[in-house]
């Protein structure tokens, strides 16, 4: 080949190029930004729209009906969800994949703005927003300290948080728990009703005098001046002294009708990290920004911080993403180094050559150098994918030079000169190594018509094996023949010799080796004479082998991701609705004290009421549910997996009555800071409320009937116990008073409120009008409590109103446009493929579904499904893809064919290493099987074209063969060890987060392991046994025998 004379000829215009190359590499390679999985967009978008006072039923026709049916409308969409609350409705759109998710965002606030004209007039603009993954938090933060909570809330509101903020890559930070500072204005109602005041009049006071004016300007003199009317409140004091007009004349002061105190917010929240009370800061990063840039630059700022606070103030880091996600880079990297050096001795062993050894591992550097070149320049980041790719690359990117150099120091043995030698050499096999190349890119082209969360994951990976082998074929076209002509060496006469090394023992490996490899030939070739002569034989063990490797197929379980072991538990505990603070905190607290004794968990991040709106921060407090994290100590500290350590956590929290509890590894093979969906949702459609609550129940007990489920959850229609009040229209009209009015007043007695702010200093506190403790508890004083009418009458509220005990509506869900209810199941100790499919089967013979009522399958069922789908057309194309690269290398219909048959004995391997090892059938699995489609083929490739130019030299077909696969021997077990000892740290599933890569790894490791001993044998065999129809078909229809008779003729002249 031309590439490898020039570089022959060129050998500094060669060391130049590289020196550019490695360069370039290294700038790359520091402006690359690291992040645990690639940076990418979830086609989902959020429409969300506030109806205050609705219920659900009436957010569901009025609001969330009306906005499905416009969405359903749009282009590319792919299913709508929808939840309506009280006061609330929720509707998430799921776009296809690949979606411009701008472009439809801006579509929908055009279809939106054009169908709220038709809607009530009083609800809130809907809001727009696109799901991204970035929206998770990247840190969470306790910080603890002080006597006084609200004083440490406003350190984190006022200082921490805006110092946070303005760091570059911060999106937003929001807080939970602590106490806020408040002034209270208690009104004693007694005096109230003696002076013939009403609460609004008192909070009308308390804005209007709390303001301050611009009233103009004036001229005095010379000089013009700005005129302001003060008015704002200076101290509390200013706020006792409010003037308040009596109606029957006079006035009295605000201080007069209670008392003005200084104080904080009822608890609401409750955060505690490691038992001791803190205040939660949750930090968000801007989307397609670098983790862990992000999080090192607010731990720097944590620090700085830190040295200025009081003493007493500590910030704790109960959750930091950036860690897992270093610990996980530098598993990659670390099985990547393992890898290579594993090669290299493999190399050194086979070569015997220090030198050669040398010539070929300066691919792997300098392939890996240049591959960053190319991942910058495609806006791709370092993350477990793409390092991921290299690593998978690493053993096959010396392929190429082990055949290319092989070959030149079998020239060299034969008497030629180095320089002969390595242009000879090069040239001979340029062609074998460019197809077998190829044949492996080619099988990531498929990869783009991959759909869903599989193809976001893995599309990196596709893109950097392809790139680091593309690089690596380059080096083995040009620096390795130009280093080979230089540093080859030769004895007197010409031929390539061995350069003894001074360790003994690496030489006696070498020389043991060496000895060995003979051997090994000269069997191969005893076995090869045999196979010739009993073809049936060998075909028939071929397809015992594969029958048998197909009845193992049950041992192996479906998945859709292996999980990953992040070390981190969350614990999700709700009791019933209504449960006050103060219960559910003792319940948190114990479950904290049982945390405690568990010897793996470090760092225990307690939440008690969280914010009902969890993405977001937002929402009222939840005083029924307790949230918690469980941070463990490093995989290589602990012996027991998330998993055990979670159930072992279930099992002690089930004995909490009343609850429901979930317990999760957190699993972040799923992307974006980890996976929330669960492995099955049975989702029930219908129209009636009840009776999909019913369906919902009797198919919970099929599901918890199966073998391998836990935390079986249905939905419920049942929501909070609430007291209601039925305000009689008639009689309050007699007053002059409304619905409005009877809530204000209900509102004042029972929660106060805020009239407006206080100003001191950089902070606002809230100024909330309210009546004492003692006279909001019970309903008593809620009935006795006074209204103002018009006219100045005392109305007593239980004279225009009814209390009723009731329950509150809890919400509907629908989707696609129809009522849904979905029963959701974890899974331990089974496949996910073998559970659902128990389920499916227990479903269709125990539940009778009534007319207009189906049942569909959803969770990571579902997804793993689409993902089979997309990936078994992405594999088929590969392999048309991997002959049609053949057939254009052999010129030739036949031996591509040939070849092919390297493809099923990969499935023996496949099968048994998933079986032997313990995996499940996963997406990477399925990954891993694309990649042998273009792997596996390269050793038959280099053989079937040996033996073709046998051939062509009038070598007879058998002792072509027989020749052939002796001298290719070596190349073929150098390039399959190479590649199975490089992925053979990453398919022992060695170090942080490496189970997203094990079953990739397992897959090439036994697949090429296997189907390389099968090619040894089944190739040859099947090469003659087509040759021999082909030649038989000839001669039915008049042609010669073969195509080689043509070119023996004339290659014996070229030789000559």
């Amino acid at each position: 080949m031309w590439l490898s004379n020039f570089s022959v000829k060129r050998p500094v215009t060669i060391i130049m190029a590289v020196c550019i190359v490695i360069i370039l590499g290294f700038v790359s390679f520091t402006n690359l930004s690291v992040d645990l999985y690639p940076d990418f967009s979830l086609p989902y978008a959020l429409v969300m729209t506030n109806y205050e006072g609705a219920a659900p039923e009436e957010i569901e026709n009025l609001v969330t009906r009306p906005l499905e049916e416009t969405m359903a409308t749009l282009s590319g969409v792919d299913e709508i969800m929808s939840e309506s609350i009280p006061g609330t409705s929720m509707i998430f759109i799921a776009m296809n994949w690949g979606t411009d998710m701008d472009l439809a965002t801006l579509e929908m606030r055009e279809q939106i703005d054009f169908v709220t004209t038709f809607m009530p007039s009083d609800i809130s603009k809907p809001m727009v927003l696109q799901m991204d993954p970035s929206m998770m938090p990247i840190l969470e933060l306790g910080v603890t300290g002080g006597d006084d909570l609200a004083q440490l809330k406003d350190l984190v509101e006022n200082e921490m948080k805006d110092r946070l903020l303005r760091i570059d890559g911060v999106a937003s930070i929001y807080t939970t728990g602590g106490l806020t500072r408040e002034i209270h204005v208690l009104i004693d109602p007694a005096r109230l009703n003696a002076y013939g005041l009403s609460m609004d009049q008192v909070m009308g006071a308390l804005r209007s005098e709390n303001v301050n004016f611009s009233s103009g300007q004036v001229t005095d003199g010379n000089k013009e001046f700005f005129v302001r009317t003060m008015g704002q409140y200076e101290n509390i004091e200013d706020i006792g002294n409010v003037v308040l007009s009596l109606p029957s004349g006079g006035h009295i002061y605000l201080k007069d009708l209670g008392e003005i105190k200084d104080t904080h917010n009822e608890v609401s929240q409750i955060t505690r990290v490691n038992g001791e009370s803190s205040i939660g800061v949750h930090i968000v990063k801007q989307s397609k920004t670098n983790t862990v840039q992000v999080a090192n630059k607010v731990k720097a700022e944590i620090a700085m911080m830190e040295k200025e606070l009081p003493v007493d103030v500590k910030i704790n880091i109960s959750f930091d993403q950036s860690e897992f996600i270093n610990q996980a880079i530098d598993g990659v990297v670390r099985n990547a180094i393992i890898g290579g050096f594993l090669a290299i001795v493999v190399l050194l062993l086979f070569l015997r050559n220090v030198r050669s050894t040398l010539v070929i591992a300066t691919a792997i550097p300098i392939s890996i150098i240049s591959t960053f070149t190319l991942i910058y320049f495609n806006d791709l980041t370092l993350n477990m994918m793409s390092l991921g790719g290299i690593t998978l690359g690493i053993g096959m990117m010396v392929d190429s030079s082990i055949v290319i150099l092989e070959n030149i120091y079998r020239y060299g043995q034969q008497g030629y000169s180095k320089i002969e030698a390595a242009k000879q050499g090069a040239a001979e096999v340029s062609s074998a190594v460019v197809a077998a190349t190829f044949t492996t890119l080619a099988v990531f082209l498929p990869i783009v018509f991959v759909e869903g969360i599989a193809a976001e994951l893995f599309g990196d990976l596709a893109l950097t094996v392809s790139f680091a082998l593309a690089m690596a074929l380059l080096v083995s076209l040009t620096l390795i023949p130009m280093l080979a002509s230089k540093l080859l060496v030769t004895n007197g006469n010409g031929g390539a010799k061995a350069v003894p090394t001074k360790s003994t023992p690496i030489k006696w490996a070498a020389n043991g080796m060496g000895r060995f490899l003979d051997l090994l030939g000269d069997k191969y070739r005893a076995v090869l004479d045999w196979a010739l002569g009993h073809r049936k034989t060998v075909i028939a063990v071929v397809i015992v082998a594969l029958v048998g490797s197909f009845a193992m197929v049950p041992m192996v379980g479906m998945s859709f991701m292996p999980t990953m072991d992040s070390g981190e538990i969350s614990i999700s505990i709700n009791l019933e609705r209504g449960t006050v603070l103060e219960e559910t905190n003792a319940i948190a607290t114990e479950v904290e004290e049982y945390l405690e004794t568990i010897q793996e968990v470090k760092t225990i991040f307690v939440s008690v009421a969280p914010p009902r709106d969890g993405m977001t921060g937002t929402g009222s407090p939840a005083t029924e549910r307790i949230s918690i994290r469980a941070m463990l100590v490093g995989t290589g500290s602990r012996e027991k997996d998330s998993l055990i350590i979670a159930d072992e956590i279930r099992s002690y929290l089930a004995t909490i009555p009343g609850a429901e509890i979930s317990v999760a590894a957190i699993d972040s093979s799923q992307g974006g800071g980890g996976g929330t969906m669960s492995p099955i949702a049975v989702k029930i459609k219908g129209s009636d409320l009840a009776v999909l609550q019913e369906l919902s129940e009797q198919i919970k007990s099929v599901i918890e009937s199966v073998p391998g489920t836990r935390e079986v959850e249905t939905p419920s229609i049942e929501g909070d116990p609430e007291y209601r009040i039925y305000v009689d229209r008639a009689k309050a009209s007699q007053y002059g008073l409304n619905v409005a009015q009877v809530a204000s007043t209900a509102r004042a007695v029972l929660e106060g409120q805020v009239a407006t702010r206080y100003r001191t200093g950089d902070s606002e506190i809230d100024v909330k009008v309210m009546y004492p403790e003692s006279y909001r508890e019970g309903l008593k004083n809620l009935k006795d409590s006074y209204i103002t009418s018009p006219t100045g009458m005392k109305v007593p509220l239980s004279m225009i109103a009814e209390i009723k005990a009731d329950r509150g509506p809890a919400s509907i869900t629908r989707e696609d446009q129809v009522r849904t209810f979905t029963v959701n199941s974890q899974i331990l100790g089974r496949d996910l493929g073998s559970v659902m499919t128990d389920i499916e089967q227990k479903v269709a013979a125990e539940i009778q579904l009534p007319r207009g009522y189906t049942v569909h399958y959803g969770g990571e069922m579902e997804e793993m499904i689409n993902a089979f789908s997309s990936l078994l057309l992405a594999l088929a194309l590969a392999i048309v893809l991997v002959y049609m690269v053949m057939a254009s290398q052999f010129e030739s219909l036949m031996y591509p064919f040939v070849i092919m048959f390297t493809m099923p004995t990969t499935l023996i391997g496949v099968i048994l290493g998933l079986a032997i090892t313990g995996k499940e059938f996963s997406v990477p699995t399925f990954i891993g099987l694309i990649m042998l489609a273009g792997i596996v083929v390269n050793n038959a490739i280099v053989l079937v074209d040996y033996i073709n130019v046998l051939r062509r030299r009038g070598i007879e077909r058998n002792e072509a063969i027989l020749s052939a696969g002796p001298i290719r021997l070596r190349p073929i077990l150098m390039t399959s060890l190479t590649t199975v000892l490089a992925l053979l740290p990453s398919a022992l599933g060695i170090g942080e987060g490496a189970e997203a890569m094990a079953p990739m790894a397992i897959a090439v490791v036994t697949g090429l392991s296997v189907s390389s001993i099968f090619t040894l044998v089944l190739i040859p065999v099947m090469y003659t046994l087509l040759d021999d129809l082909g030649n038989w078909a000839r001669r039915k229809i008049g042609w010669q025998d073969n195509q080689f008779d043509a070119d023996v003729e004339v290659d014996v002249k070229l030789n000559q």
